[in-house]
């Protein structure tokens, strides 16, 4: 995975291929299409069609086995899910793409890896922050962690710092305020900026 995982919600779902063409334009190379947005199946495999070469399109919000066969179906690379699903994972690694799966506490975190998912959403992270994820992984370190909830530009640094694989970003990327306007160059030099705050936190500076 790459180190920005864009996690798309919108209330309409016209634009949702846009957005993803936005977020490519600005380098972010893999971007997950919500279920709860309107419209998302049929995004997912018009994004797929027109980037599918290019980046990954995957599907989030994933909360049972009809949502991602669907979107598998409609050519999703990977799935992301709240919590934890076995049948979800089963499913996902039957059509061979990764799947996310999400967790909290560390019981919860430690049965998702032991489940199957190839990585691990800490969801929602704003909530304990980054020092959460350094004592996870403290007894845990072979875990691959994903925190998703409150990522922005100014703690992006903290979580990679914290042992985060990659980040998953939502509303402080993705924003709304942008989308409703169409002002796709805004969307994607937000995207640069986060790219750019992901290879300076890797490089140690």
């Amino acid at each position: 995975m790459a180190g920005l995982i864009a996690v798309i919600r919108v209330d309409d779902g016209a634009n949702l291929v846009n957005v993803c063409k936005a977020l490519h334009d600005g380098g972010v190379m893999c971007s997950e299409i919500t279920m709860t947005s309107p419209g998302a199946v049929e995004a997912i495999a018009e994004a797929n069609e027109a980037l599918g070469d290019q980046c990954l399109i995957g599907v989030g919000s994933v909360l049972d086995t009809q949502m991602a066969r669907q979107a598998l179906d409609a050519g999703a690379q990977f799935v992301v899910s709240p919590v934890t699903s076995l049948d979800v994972i089963d499913t996902a690694h039957q059509y061979d793409k990764p799947v996310i799966a999400g967790a909290l506490t560390p019981t919860e975190i430690l049965s998702a890896w032991q489940g199957g998912a190839d990585l691990v959403k800490v969801f929602p992270a704003q909530h304990f922050g980054p020092r959460y994820l350094q004592d996870l992984l403290a007894p845990m370190p072979h875990l691959r962690l994903v925190p998703t909830g409150g990522v922005d530009l100014d703690t992006v640094g903290q979580w990679l710092a914290a042992g985060a694989v990659c980040l998953g970003v939502g509303s402080s990327l993705v924003r709304r305020d942008l989308i409703s306007v169409g002002d796709w160059s805004g969307l994607a030099d937000l995207a640069r900026r986060y790219v750019d705050a992901v290879r300076r936190a890797r490089a140690g500076g």
